[in-house]
């Protein structure tokens, strides 16, 4: 496994994140090494869910927002569920740490319906991705060039469909910290 103790990794969640979605890339960051932030609306406790329904456990935010200076981190991390995403999309700050994300060229990763938010930040077009099936049309609608695939790599970009590719999806995030630390 790559040593990514050098690593700087964002999340950005809300309630009704998909709770595998978020922890189980979370913990395979910490795993290898990385230093993991995760930011919010606000820094009271979120609520994750199974299957978009089930509430399963909670995780105190690090930092809001408004707090986040995007120098500070290598790779951003984007869980899905449906009302997370749904959520975040309507926080400018959340759309515009994306885009600075993008702008710079780092590392973007996101899951399941996270990917509504790379279209709330207009960072799709002429890339290929992949998603939820909900919310591929629109991807396609944003210019994306979508593909059914466990995870998809488009430079700084990886998305994957569901909590059945986490271990790809995982594999991708870490084997591109990787990359982009040699370098």
């Amino acid at each position: 496994m790559a040593d990514l103790s050098d690593a700087r990794v964002l999340f950005l969640a809300t309630d009704g994140f998909e709770d595998a979605e978020l922890f189980e890339p979370r913990q395979a960051l910490l795993d290898a090494g990385a230093t993991v932030t995760l930011a919010s609306i606000k820094t009271d406790p979120i609520q994750g869910v199974k299957n978009d329904s089930d509430p399963t456990r909670t995780i105190t935010p690090d930092l809001t927002l408004d707090q986040v200076d995007t120098e500070d981190y290598d790779a951003l991390v984007l869980p899905g569920g449906v009302g997370n995403p749904d959520k975040m999309r309507l926080e400018e700050r959340a759309v515009s740490i994306i885009g600075e994300f993008m702008d710079d060229d780092k590392i973007v990763a996101a899951i399941c319906h996270a990917p509504w938010l790379l279209v709330e930040a207009d960072v799709v077009d002429g890339r290929r991705v992949t998603s939820w099936p909900s919310v591929r049309t629109d991807l396609e609608n944003a210019g994306a060039d979508v593909a059914d695939e466990e995870v998809v790599i488009d430079a700084n970009l990886i998305t994957s469909r569901k909590p059945d590719d986490i271990p790809a999806f995982n594999r991708a995030i870490i084997a591109a910290l990787g990359e982009e630390l040699a370098d």
